[in-house]
């Protein structure tokens, strides 16, 4: 495999290490610290045409003039397009340049110490680092610092296939070749930035990697240069058990490892695309199973109805939202609290995400004939009481899940559908008929996940009485709540909150819809009435929408409005927030105008209540 002098190789534990591996790689000489310190003193002012401020910013050092050509030290992961605007620069001050490389954390420290011996310098230390390492994403080489084994170092649950086809070098030195440390190192940065999912994506320019933080995907590394997409691809591929040399069809995988005394499970997805395989890794961890409800759901009121959902001896639970909206940790934490030894619970997943002991989980395998339907009828034969299907995708499932219910077990799926009410209208649209929906189902589900904000950096501020108006709140009504918005003016640069690196936002809090079936709702819904129908009696009868849900943790302070519009504000869900706001408001019946809850008679019109 060809490698280019662009390539950018991750730290090592010495700057030793790291200058070998970038020799390895780049098949150039890299030079050390000591060959920098006397170089570019007084050259940063010279007849270079750039100032020491710019100097500082692009994060190079001249080294030397000789015969119109400049020898400027660069940072090792400095790509083309780097060294062609750094020539540009220097080609109208009439300087050719010669680069040589060096390691990035050795430049700095040169260009600070000289930043600190200039008289006229008057910004901090903090202003004195390059400015894109403040906007940009983060340089593999200088930003992926690797803890040591007492704090944490990314080891292997059981043996995996070295890169290398030496069956003793794998053995013996696993970790020492480049591109296992480039991807290790890139899970550990996932990991340690409680990413959720990484993107590995082949552009036509390099292999972008991008981490799904909080739910909204971010860019904290640079790209990767072109020629090593597939030993990055390959390498992946390796330790999730795929077949490296399928590259035309998608794959499915799983990688364990551990990871600071902790098993962390990723499952692995690989994707045929225009300039290589697109792989995509969902970070699973184990112990968000024991988060249980109290930790998930932050209301009361929700948290005891789905409690009661979830503890009935038969009937079918729905659960709907997105992908990555928290439904199988929903699932997980009912399953843990009803976990018992006097209770037979089976699983059937695809795949199984979590580990549960005392429970029997199973995975679906297409290619041998055990899909969904296939395990439930099995499951039916195993002396059930409490059956999770991982998803309702067919007409066959659907209709397998509900005999289940019908015949004595409690049966909890999943359903890709907007709200609770539309989930009505997709399992009619499946095929099923309503009279069984009607007759097996106990509730439906519907949940979102909004970022918290962050607590450390937030703002208190009034919202106008437009903005309230967005979420049809009440100026009036609202004038003793504190609202909060997120604190992003110094994103990414120095200063900003170390609590949540200037996003204004850290972690995920959960926001939850729950119908709840009752004798009118099961009549409509075997009559085939609407959804807009059945919206309407499920709010008649104290529903709690995803967006009343959501203002209510704005207003405890938890998340803030720009979060709720992102995530929940749409026309239909406002309307039905107006709706439900209206049916929990005391009117008189004889002027119609608005009561409080303390008040025994209308004070206009003198009628009591």
């Amino acid at each position: 495999m060809t490698l280019s002098p662009s390539r950018p190789v991750p730290e090592a534990n010495s700057e030793e290490q790291q200058r070998l591996e970038v020799e390895l790689l780049v098949g150039e000489p890299v030079l050390h610290a000591k060959e920098l310190e006397p170089a570019g003193q007084n050259l940063l002012l010279d007849s270079t045409g750039l100032s020491s401020d710019r100097w500082r910013q692009l994060g190079a050092l001249p080294l030397g003039l000789s015969d119109g050509r400049l020898s400027v030290a660069v940072p090792s992961h400095w790509g083309p397009q780097q060294r062609h605007e750094l020539s540009d620069e220097l080609l109208r001050a009439g300087l050719a340049i010669d680069f040589k490389l060096a390691l990035a954390s050795d430049l700095r420290s040169v260009l600070s110490a000289q930043a600190q011996t200039e008289t006229t310098l008057s910004q901090t230390d903090a202003d004195s680092q390059p400015i894109e390492a403040a906007i940009a994403p983060r340089s593999l080489t200088k930003d992926l610092n690797i803890p040591d084994a007492s704090e944490g170092e990314l080891l292997e649950v059981s043996e995996i296939e070295d890169l290398e086809s030496n069956p003793t070098d794998a053995n013996t030195g696993a970790n020492t070749s480049p591109i296992i440390s480039l991807v290790d190192r890139i899970l550990i940065e996932a990991l340690t930035l409680g990413a959720s999912d990484i993107h590995v994506e082949p552009q036509e320019s390099g292999l972008e990697m991008r981490f799904r933080i909080d739910g909204v995907l971010q860019k904290h590394l640079e790209a990767l240069p072109k020629n090593l997409t597939p030993a990055v691809t390959s390498r992946i591929k390796i330790m999730a058990d795929l077949d490296i040399a399928e590259r035309r069809l998608p794959q499915d995988g799983r990688i364990r490892r551990m990871f600071r005394g902790k098993k962390m499970d990723f499952r692995v997805s690989t994707l045929p695309s225009r300039n290589g395989e697109k792989i995509c890794m969902r970070l699973l961890d184990s112990g968000a199973t024991q988060l249980g409800l109290e930790t998930l759901i932050t209301d009361v009121d929700t948290r005891k109805t789905l409690r009661e959902l979830g503890s009935k001896p038969y009937g079918m639970i729905l659960v709907t939202g997105p992908t990555g909206s928290g439904k199988s940790t929903t699932l997980y934490a009912l399953l843990a609290e009803r976990n018992d030894p006097s209770i037979n619970i089976s699983t059937v997943e695809d795949p199984i995400e979590y580990t549960l002991n005392g429970i029997t989980q199973t995975q679906v395998n297409r290619d041998k004939g055990l899909d969904f339907s296939t395990a439930l009828r099995a499951f039916m034969r195993q002396d059930p009481d409490v059956l999770l299907v991982g998803e309702t995708r067919d007409l066959e499932t659907a209709k397998t899940a509900i005999e289940a219910a019908l015949t004595g077990h409690l049966v909890m799926t999943t359903l890709h559908c907007n709200d609770t009410s539309s989930a009505i209208a997709r399992l009619d649209e499946m095929g099923v008929e309503p009279f069984m929906v009607s007759a097996s189902l106990l509730g439906i589900i519907s949940q979102r996940l909004v970022r918290r904000v962050c607590v450390d950096c937030r703002i208190s501020y009034n919202p106008s009485q437009e903005e309230l108006g967005r979420f049809g709140l009440l100026s009036s009504l609202e004038n003793n709540v504190r609202f909060f918005k997120a604190n992003t003016q110094q994103k990414n640069q120095a200063g900003c909150c170390k609590t949540c690196n200037g996003s204004g936002y850290k972690g995920r809090v959960g926001v939850y819809e729950i119908l709840r079936i009752n004798d009118l709702l099961a009549a409509a819904i075997a009559k085939r009435e609407t959804t807009d129908v059945i919206r309407r009696m499920a709010l008649e009868n104290g529903m709690k929408t995803l967006l009343g849900y959501g203002l209510q943790l704005v207003r405890e302070g938890l998340t803030t409005l720009a979060e709720v519009e992102r995530m929940l504000l749409t026309d239909s869900g406002l309307e039905s927030e107006r709706r439900s706001r209206s049916l929990s408001t005391l009117t008189c019946r004889t002027c119609g105008a608005g009561l409080q809850d303390e008040w025994l008679e209308c004070p206009y019109c003198l009628t009591n209540r």
